[in-house]
């Protein structure tokens, strides 16, 4: 019996909430995967700690208690959120976990190693995204699609991967081949103007080897010129007409000062259309 794919999706509730438009086109995408979502909205319990005299001034249980309702309330407004956006066919679990305030990054990861991938609503205004998007990508051990609240195709028959031929290109490649619709297409993206490369045609390298496991490949040579390797890579996804970008996320510590890395932070700067991220 095949199984079906298993999504994950961690929401905050406090102090930031990513935007309504956002997780709507997350839960669509999910749709588009036939994959079963579950969710999980962390509502926050904040520790009660006396000021001394300062709470004859300020009344900071009144204070602690008006935020723990306010993210029990965006909770269940969250999940009513995503059953409406669910299609009818769709299958969407949803569920309430309370966690220690600032525990639950940790949660999140913890959880997402249950599943096949987590999907993650996106917003670049939205620190906390942020962050959380880093721990998944780094801790988890499964691929993160990071989706943006723009348009989607209406089956996945086209992905597109950044190639560089390094192992975290290899995982994202592995990680986003299930997710690819019988009979689609793969573009394999090059930029030969960026950094120096393991080889010379390594995407054609790369989609020869894709084709003779019967899978429908083209190289594609993408020009960075004077602009982004960002903006580069999500503009030929878009023109060629794929409907996922797949690429690595790296980790060592130069790269991590700049969120996921010089490609990655730019893609996440700007993101135009899904993003699946693997380490």
């Amino acid at each position: 019996m095949p199984q079906s794919t298993m999504g994950y999706m961690p929401l905050a509730s406090y102090p930031e909430v990513v935007g309504d438009d956002a997780i709507g086109a997350a839960v669509a995408f999910a749709a588009l995967l036939t994959a079963r979502l579950e969710v999980t909205t962390f509502s926050v319990d904040i520790p009660r700690v006396s000021s001394g005299f300062g709470d004859y001034l300020v009344n900071v249980a009144g204070m602690v208690r008006a935020a723990e309702e306010k993210s029990r309330a965006e909770c269940a407004r969250l999940q009513g959120l995503v059953q409406k956006a669910a299609a009818a066919q769709q299958t969407v679990n949803v569920a309430t976990r309370h966690v220690p305030l600032g525990a639950m990054t940790e949660a999140a990861v913890a959880e997402a190693r249950h599943y096949d991938l987590t999907l993650l609503p996106w917003s670049a205004e939205t620190g906390a995204s942020q962050d959380l998007t880093q721990a998944l990508v780094f801790g988890s051990g499964r691929p993160s699609v990071l989706v943006p609240p723009s348009p989607l195709p209406e089956r996945l028959d086209h992905i597109a991967i950044a190639w560089d031929a390094s192992r975290v290109a290899a995982r994202a490649l592995g990680d986003a081949l299930p997710l690819l619709s019988a009979g689609g297409r793969i573009s394999v993206l090059t930029v030969e103007d960026e950094k120096p490369l393991s080889g010379p045609d390594i995407a054609a390298t790369l989609a020869a080897a894709l084709q003779r496991r019967g899978l429908d490949a083209t190289p594609v040579k993408v020009g960075l010129g004077s602009g982004r390797i960002a903006e580069a890579l999500q503009q030929a996804a878009l023109s060629h007409g794929a409907g996922l970008l797949a690429m690595g996320g790296y980790g060592h510590s130069r790269i991590r000062d700049f969120i996921l890395g010089g490609a990655t932070k730019g893609v996440l700067a700007r993101l135009q259309l899904p993003v699946l991220l693997s380490h």
